[in-house]
């Protein structure tokens, strides 16, 4: 029927070949129009929304959720709003037949919509931001995300109510009477990375117990001091300089090693990896050179990162590339865990929670604070006495904070 539109899997870019479909937003017989979200998909860890070129009603879908899509294949037949469609057949030549879909189509090309991805317009809207009074700095006046970020901060608008907008990003799970729930989305690559870690890594984890009493005094210090102007601190940020500072001696534990090419690569800089638990499952945001950080840098980043990735607007970059990853289950944090290596990293660093314990100083019995500190290793790359004294490196700059300051 020429009247209606098919829309195809679009090209993602990155080489991708298909796509995962984790959600539709609409099923046959709605309504749409243009630019309104027809379904989520998702390459490895992005999620990327398709709307909608035209206005009509839906007609066919597809696929189901959780099935892999090619690019290219038809994700949506819409039969497209109007009387352009109905009418086309009444003139008799059948070059008007031809051209009445693409006379429907032809707004929605030739707009001055400026350029933007999916998950541009869709922050953009979040955000209550007119694509047309942002400048673009892309390829060709592309709008990308750091555009919006900058047109946010022109606007001054406050952090907090722009991450609360709108509830969380549907996973398209469906529960049936048998609360049989598919692994489909973030949480399938979840389970297909932890797998695969676990399947090819030979992991071996080392406890340690560190007194914590210094550093979170200073921390207490530090926030009393500044309290209001900055960053509230928690421990993370000591310990990733306590990190940074360790992987100076022990380069082949801030490394990413290629098992297939049987090639270690020792980084210079330490771009931390920093576990956030979400909704989705557990995902895995970068600090980018943490080296270069200080402690209340570290904390706004590791905090900005959670809220992105918690809010499903991490993107694909801020989710690869880590060197070295740090964990903690916070107060849920036990006494031990065996955290699991983020695959090609080598090394994973683990904080459990801090407890008051009576501990011997000087033949006296005090209170001190103290917490294990659990860290995995790839034991093909990483020999055991070179782990042990890692963390030994780390205990003994958490336990004299001073030294974390000192290059």
């Amino acid at each position: 029927d020429m009247s209606q539109h098919v829309i195809k899997m679009p090209d993602i870019g990155e080489g991708i070949a298909e796509v995962e479909l984790v959600a539709w937003h609409v099923k046959v017989d709605d309504l749409v129009v243009e630019d309104q979200p027809l379904a989520d998909v998702m390459t490895d860890k992005a999620n990327v929304e398709i709307p909608s070129p035209v206005a009509g009603r839906v007609v066919a879908l597809g696929g189901k959720v959780g099935e892999t899509l090619a690019v290219g294949s038809e994700l949506i037949r819409i039969e497209l709003a109007g009387e352009a469609g109905a009418k086309a057949t009444a003139p008799s030549p059948a070059a008007p037949v031809q051209a009445a879909p693409l006379a429907v189509h032809a707004p929605a090309e030739s707009t001055d919509r400026p350029l933007a991805s999916p998950s541009v317009r869709r922050r953009a809207r979040e955000l209550e931001l007119d694509l047309h009074d942002v400048q673009g700095s892309g390829p060709g006046g592309r709008i990308v995300q750091a555009d919006l970020d900058a047109a946010v901060a022109a606007k001054r608008v406050a952090a907090i109510p722009q991450v609360a907008a709108g509830p969380a990003r549907p996973t398209g799970v469906e529960r049936s009477g048998e609360l049989a729930i598919p692994v489909i989305g973030v949480r399938r690559k979840i389970a297909q990375k932890m797998q695969e870690a676990k399947r090819r890594i030979p992991h071996f984890s080392y406890v340690e117990e560190i007194d914590v009493t210094e550093v979170e005094a200073l921390r207490s210090a530090l926030n009393a001091r500044w309290s209001g102007q900055r960053a509230k601190l928690t421990l993370l940020p000591f310990i990733a300089r306590a990190i940074v500072h360790a992987v100076r001696d022990f380069p082949q534990i801030n490394a990413r090693f290629d098992d297939e090419a049987g090639v270690v690569t020792r980084h210079e800089a330490v771009h931390l990896g920093v576990a956030a638990q979400t909704d989705m499952g557990l995902l895995v945001p970068v600090l980018r050179h943490a080296e270069a950080l200080d402690l209340w840098q570290i904390a706004a980043g590791i905090a900005r990162l959670a809220e992105a990735a918690r809010g499903g607007k991490a993107t694909r970059n801020e989710l690869t590339g880590s060197t070295i990853t740090l964990t903690s289950l916070g107060a849920l944090g036990g006494i031990v865990t065996t955290p699991i290596i983020n695959q090609p990293e080598v090394a994973i660093v683990g904080v459990n929670r801090i407890v008051e314990r009576p501990a011997y100083r000087n033949g006296v019995v005090v209170p001190r604070l103290l917490m294990n500190l659990s860290s995995s290793f790839d034991h093909r790359v990483v020999d055991g006495i070179d782990a042990a004294r890692f963390v030994q490196a780390l205990r003994g700059l958490l336990e004299m904070p001073a030294t974390l300051f000192i290059d």
